[in-house]
C-alpha cells in the first residue's frame, strides 16, 4: 500500500495531471541535470562503439556523492539514455540520495536528439528464431531483430567499463527501458535472466510481432530456478485512446492493427503469470490518466526509487 502512494504522489508530482501521447525526439531548452551539477551526484560521459556497429553510443554514468556501501553501489542501466538523462531532477536525485542511492547508467546514443528512433528499434527487439533483421512493423525504413547484440554490448562493453570506474554490488543491478526499451527487459528476463536482479518494464510493447515475447514464456521456470529476482511492470491508465493527431491515416492504421493483435490485460496477465515463478517477485502497476508520453519520465522517478528502496 505505501508503495502505491508513494507511486501516485510521485506521478502528480512530475506529470501534473497532464497527458501527452508521445515523447518528443527534440531536447528542451534547458541544460539536463548533467550539465547543470547535481548536490547528490557527479557525471562522468563516455563514448563507446560496438564491435561490428557502425553506432556510438553516449553512455553517461551518474555517481552518488555518499560514500559506497562495503558491498559497492547498487547499479541501473536505463536505455534511452538521452531521454531519461534529461527527465532526472536534483529533488529527485536527493530523495535517492536519502535511500540506498543507486549508480545510474544513462545508455543513449551520439546524437543531439533524445532519441535514435533507427537505432533503437534495431537495439531494443528480440530477433526471431532463424532470421536475420526484420523490417519494423510499424515502420518499413527502419530494422529490428539486435536485442541480443545490443545486451552483449551491455555486459561486455559498458559494465566493464563502469566496474573500472565505481565499486560496483554484483548483486543489485537493474536494467529500465520505456515502449521498446520495455520489450528488451523482458526478453532480456525470459532468455537471459542472470544479467540483473532488477528489471523494470514501462509501457513495454509487448504487442510486438503479434506478441512474440509471450512464446518465450514456455521453459523459463525451468531456466529460472535457483535464481532470484525482481520485476517492476508499469503502464499509463490512458494508454491505448487516440487523444492526439495521427501523422497519417496509413500510419494510424498500421499501429492500431499492430496494437491491438493482444487483449487489452495482457501486460498484467503476464506479470500474474510470472509472480507465480519460484523466485521472481512480479509486480505490476497502472498509473492512472498517463498516456504512452508521459509514462518515460514518470516510469523513470518511480523506477529509481523502487531500485533504492526510496518507495518501500
Amino acid at each position: 500500500m505505501r508503495f502505491a502512494l508513494v507511486l501516485m504522489s510521485a506521478v502528480l508530482a512530475l506529470c501534473g495531471g497532464t497527458a501527452i501521447a508521445q515523447p518528443s525526439l527534440e531536447r528542451g531548452p534547458e541544460p539536463d541535470i548533467a550539465e547543470r551539477g547535481s548536490a547528490h551526484y557527479t557525471f562522468e560521459t563516455l563514448m563507446l562503439e560496438a564491435p561490428g556497429s557502425e553506432r556510438r553510443y553516449r553512455i553517461q554514468i551518474a555517481r552518488p556523492r555518499l560514500a559506497p556501501p562495503p558491498a559497492g553501489y547498487p547499479a541501473i542501466f536505463l536505455l534511452d539514455g538521452n531521454a531519461a538523462i534529461e527527465a532526472l531532477d536534483d529533488e529527485l536525485l536527493g530523495a535517492l540520495a536519502t535511500a540506498d542511492p543507486p549508480v545510474i547508467v544513462a545508455i543513449g546514443y551520439d546524437t543531439p536528439l533524445r532519441f535514435d528512433v533507427v537505432a533503437r528499434a534495431y537495439d531494443y527487439t528480440p530477433p526471431l528464431p532463424g532470421e536475420g533483421p526484420q523490417t519494423d512493423p510499424l515502420d518499413p525504413t527502419r530494422s529490428n531483430g539486435g536485442a541480443g547484440r545490443f545486451l552483449d554490448f551491455i555486459q561486455t562493453r559498458v559494465r566493464p567499463e563502469l566496474a573500472a570506474r565505481v565499486p560496483l554490488d554484483a548483486g543489485r543491478q537493474g536494467i529500465w527501458g520505456h515502449s521498446y526499451g520495455g520489450l528488451f527487459v523482458l526478453h532480456t528476463l525470459l532468455t537471459q535472466p542472470a544479467a540483473f536482479s532488477h528489471y523494470a518494464a514501462a509501457s513495454p510493447a509487448l504487442w510486438w510481432r503479434g506478441g512474440h515475447l509471450l512464446t518465450l514464456e514456455d521453459g523459463f521456470g525451468r531456466s529460472f530456478a535457483g535464481r532470484h529476482a525482481h520485476l517492476l511492470v508499469l503502464r499509463g491508465g490512458a494508454e491505448g485512446r487516440r487523444t492526439r493527431p495521427a501523422p497519417s491515416a496509413a500510419r494510424l492504421a498500421e499501429r492500431e492493427r499492430a496494437t491491438a493483435v493482444l487483449p487489452a490485460d495482457a501486460v498484467p496477465a503476464l506479470v500474474s503469470r510470472l509472480d507465480k515463478v519460484a523466485g521472481l517477485d512480479a509486480q505490476y502497476r497502472e498509473l492512472p490518466d498517463l498516456e504512452h508520453g508521459p509514462m518515460l519520465p514518470a516510469s523513470l522517478a518511480l523506477t529509481l526509487r523502487w531500485m533504492a528502496g526510496a518507495a518501500r
